[in-house]
This record gives structure tokens, C-alpha cells and sequence, in this order.
């Protein structure tokens, strides 16, 4: 594996022996702190958030006629 650093990203070169679904997890996660890396909300706020969205999942987004 090699890590190389230009001037506005990072790139990492890997083996073509990784395994796929591994390395998605990895760049999940990667992806994860890169969208929320200036966010200023706190975990009650994320915990808050979450929660209307999965009430909202159960609610159906239309009526049966």
C-alpha cells in the first residue's frame, strides 16, 4: 500500500488482492468523516435526528383509497 498527497486530495494505492467488501466499509467510514469533518451538531441532535427519520419511515407517505 502506498499513500500519496497532492495538492487537494489523498491517494491510496492498494493491492488488488484486498478484499472488496472490506475496503467499502473502510471508505464508508472514510466518507462518513469527511462529509461531517466542520459539522458543529452535537450527538443529542444527531440522536434527535435519527429518531424523527426512523418515526417517519414507519408513517405511510400515502393513503390507500
Amino acid at each position: 500500500m502506498t499513500v500519496e498527497r497532492t495538492y487537494n486530495e489523498v491517494i491510496v494505492h492498494l493491492s488488488s488482492s484486498v478484499n472488496i467488501e472490506e475496503l467499502q466499509r473502510v471508505l464508508n467510514y472514510l466518507e462518513y468523516k469527511e462529509i461531517t469533518a466542520d459539522s458543529e451538531a452535537t450527538q443529542e441532535e444527531v440522536d434527535a435526528l435519527v429518531g424523527e427519520l426512523k418515526k417517519a419511515r414507519r408513517i405511510p407517505s400515502h393513503t390507500a383509497e
